[in-house]
């Protein structure tokens, strides 16, 4: 049987576990998304887990979505991110940066005014957080074809200041809404150019994107998460043979870049991301959509059916820095606060305890 705790090799590395803290916003960088010392106590205390993947990390300033949220694409916020590297591996953990364009799930309010992009123009349902309160979505501008490989580079090159910081590779958030989920689905994707209009034409930015940066970085350095028919954010796949073409599409490609992993949202024994699994073929991370891994019963399960190589845990980390050592031991867990989720100081975020 594998076993959720022995070591396991995923594309660069060699990982401790098969655990890994999932992605989570938790808005605690500096308004000018500057990763602060708090955020570098809060992740090196969870490096225990076998991979940290970060809160989502805009790789421009036009990418930003939520207040407070971290950037990798100035010298000041790489600096930063090198103490929140150096903390995690002298701890002996590995940690890679989640790079999330946020495209239309955005607001001017959040990121110094700067405009919000999108594949077409189409505004997203719902409000956007500020610091004025709730507002609506602004309608985005449709970037032109011919702005299109400059967004590439702009993912490319956060992905080298990433390894410059000394942080162990890259995600690209392909998932929940933003704008690489925003090609892929024909609800936000109503272009008529090559970026559009058919499942292939749909899934080549996000092709590109994952060239580049694996060209940047080299591949077996970048996973990439997806999260076909969550339809979140207005982000619609209700197609389900358009939605299967798309991601049948994405993921041969992929396939053939030799990346990391492939983290997948969703329920996994679905038939769709069963399929996206095999064509993919390397090392696979699931997060069960909105049923999450609380529990070791549950993850165990997830790797010894085959249905997962590692898992993805998101708010028992939150609440739990040494989760693994919890899980191994069969202690309890601290219950997290979600009144401190989003936003504030050390209060739900740096000060759960850890085991005696």
């Amino acid at each position: 049987m594998t076993d959720l705790f022995a070591p396991v090799t995923v594309g660069k590395w060699t990982l401790n576990n098969r655990i890994v803290m999932a992605p989570m916003t938790r808005n605690r960088a500096t308004p000018d998304g500057v990763p602060t010392s708090l955020m570098a106590t809060y992740y090196t205390q969870r490096a225990t887990a076998g991979l940290i993947v970060t809160e989502g990390v805009q790789p421009s300033a036009v990418g930003q979505g939520y207040m407070n949220s971290p950037g990798l694409h100035t010298s000041e916020q790489v600096e930063a991110w090198r103490t929140v590297a150096a903390g995690v591996h002298q701890a002996g953990g590995r940690i890679v940066a989640q790079l999330m364009h946020a495209g239309r799930i955005s607001h001017p309010d959040n990121k110094h005014q700067a405009e919000t992009v999108a594949p077409s123009a189409i505004a997203a349902p719902g409000e956007m957080f500020t610091a004025a309160g709730p507002q609506p979505h602004p309608t985005p501008r449709a970037l032109t074809t011919g702005e299109i490989p400059a967004v590439i580079d702009e993912f490319a090159s956060a992905a080298r200041a990433a390894t410059d910081a000394g942080l162990d590779g890259i995600e690209l958030h392909s998932a929940n809404g933003y704008l690489l989920h925003q090609f892929l689905a024909p609800s936000t994707n109503q272009r008529t150019d090559h970026y559009g209009d058919s499942a292939q034409a749909r899934a080549r930015f996000v092709i590109e994107v994952a060239q580049a940066v694996s060209d940047a970085i080299g591949s077996e350095r970048v996973g990439i998460r997806i999260s076909p028919v969550i339809n979140l954010h207005g982000a619609l796949e209700t197609d389900p043979h358009l939605t299967a073409a798309t991601y049948r599409t994405l993921v041969d490609a992929l396939s053939g870049m030799g990346l990391a992993y492939l983290h997948t949202i969703g329920d996994s024994a679905s038939p769709l991301l069963t399929d996206l699994a095999e064509r993919f073929g390397g090392s696979h991370i699931v997060s069960n959509g909105w049923d999450p891994v609380t529990d070791v019963t549950a993850a165990q399960e997830l790797v010894t059916t085959g249905q997962a190589d590692l898992v993805a845990v998101g708010r028992a980390f939150i609440a739990n820095p040494d989760l693994v050592q919890r899980w191994q031991t069969g202690a309890p867990l601290n219950q997290p606060d979600a009144t401190t989720f989003y936003g504030g100081d050390h209060r739900g975020y740096t000060d759960y305890p850890h085991l005696a």
